[in-house]
């Protein structure tokens, strides 16, 4: 009964973007409307409990779909902005702050009055690129070269310290949402899947920094020395010599997913 008077009353509404170098394109003529991209068959690479992602190729290009459907999720379905929309929006905004990203294509989604439904985010495949966690797992060698350990970590706290000084938190800064080209001379990295990232103030913005550079820290600390990861912090806070506050922060960091693992 309920559902049948939202229908009635809120009709379903769909918001479609293509980003205009891809609208007059092959894709673009493919997925021109928000159902055929969702539909849009690919190869199934992963899913969580709100979203799968697909391999799809057009015109001998690789993309990766991400599809949400939180019709089943009912709590979600009522809480504002869905995940999928803050997605496409932090990869936009981390763009325009010259952070690597995957090149957003695409994006959307299907609500009905203010319930969410379904979403989609359409981004560029990242050539030879595997996530850093992937990298510590198969290609081991690369953590043992000190210099490319270097480049990577310093384009880590680069992005790191953008975001944060516009406080912004990414809230799962894992190993595995983190891109990197392992076949270029030198290694690129790539900022992806952070839907959960928003801006905070004072001391929840505070909190939440420490919880970024801890999440950074969770699997370097299993990975690298002890003078790769301050090596980190110190590029991340542009210091030669740590302060008092820096090393209170580095305490708190250290502990804080003590007796969590």
């Amino acid at each position: 009964m309920f559902a049948s008077l939202i229908k009635l009353f809120f009709p379903k509404k769909i918001v479609w973007h293509i980003i205009p170098q891809f609208q007059n394109t092959l894709l673009g003529e493919k997925l021109k409307n928000f159902d055929d991209a969702y539909e849009y068959p690919g190869e199934f690479i992963v899913k969580s409990p709100l979203s799968q992602v697909y391999k799809i190729k057009i015109d001998n290009k690789y993309y990766y779909l991400k599809k949400y459907n939180i019709s089943r999720k009912k709590i979600q379905r009522y809480l504002g902005q869905s995940k999928i929309q803050s997605e496409w929006q932090n990869l936009l905004w981390f763009e325009s702050l010259d952070i690597p990203v995957a090149k957003v294509v695409a994006y959307g989604r299907e609500t009905m009055g203010w319930i969410n439904n379904r979403g989609i985010l359409l981004t560029e495949e990242l050539v030879n690129t595997t996530d850093f966690a992937d990298v510590a797992d198969h290609y081991s060698e690369l953590l043992k070269r000190p210099e490319w350990v270097a480049q990577v970590s310093q384009q880590i706290a680069r992005a790191a310290r953008i975001l944060h000084q516009h406080n912004f938190a990414h809230n799962d800064f894992k190993w595995r949402n983190i891109m990197i080209d392992i076949k270029a001379d030198f290694p690129q990295i790539y900022l992806i899947d952070c839907p959960s990232g928003m801006k905070w103030f004072w001391l929840f913005l505070e909190f939440r920094i420490i919880k970024d550079l801890a999440c950074l820290d969770k699997r370097a600390k299993y990975e690298l020395s002890r003078s790769q990861r301050l090596a980190f912090y110190k590029d991340y806070a542009q210091c030669q010599k740590l302060t008092q506050k820096d090393k209170q922060r580095i305490r708190k960091i250290l502990k804080f997913f003590h007796n969590r693992e």
